[in-house]
């Protein structure tokens, strides 16, 4: 299998459809592309057949057999793309850091090596008893991440 020319059609079919973006891309056993895709207003299932057809029929079975499979982002599956925070802004992200921290807030912004997480917590008053609502911020390196996950909330 010639993994550059699938790369080139891939990119091909991306150039199409500028919003969407690869999340994986990997040569499997026995000859089986997996291409995983997600775009910045989600992707549907007719964006995910034409570039699954694109790459398809430029590449000859007769000369190597395969499988191909391209698919959308599961909502349940963990960040893996700086692009994927930018188009999560506003909503809330779980993150567990390499050092074991667990941070949950709101995505405020995110660029190509880091994120901004903002939320409200509570703590003690400096004086007096009782306690007060603070906000809190984080900027957190991609590096630095282990697991982050948008937290789905149904209302």
């Amino acid at each position: 299998m010639n993994q550059e020319v699938v790369k080139q059609l891939l990119q091909e079919a991306l150039e199409e459809n500028e919003t969407l973006f690869l999340i994986e891309l990997s040569f499997l056993a026995n000859n089986k592309i997996f291409i995983e895709l997600d775009g910045d207003a989600g992707i549907n299932l007719n964006e995910c057949i034409r570039i699954s057809r694109h790459i398809e029929h430029n590449l000859d079975r007769e000369d190597e057999d395969f499988s191909l499979e391209v698919t959308s982002v599961d909502i349940s599956k963990p960040l893996k793309v700086p692009r994927q925070y930018q188009k999560n802004i506003g909503r809330i992200l779980s993150v567990k850091t390499v050092e074991g921290e667990k941070i949950e807030g709101t995505v405020v912004s995110a660029d190509l090596n880091n994120v901004s997480l903002e939320w409200k917590a509570r703590e003690p008053k400096p004086i007096g008893k009782g306690k007060v609502t603070v906000t809190k911020q984080a900027v957190i390196d991609y590096n630095s991440i282990k697991e982050a996950k948008v937290k789905i909330i149904f209302n």
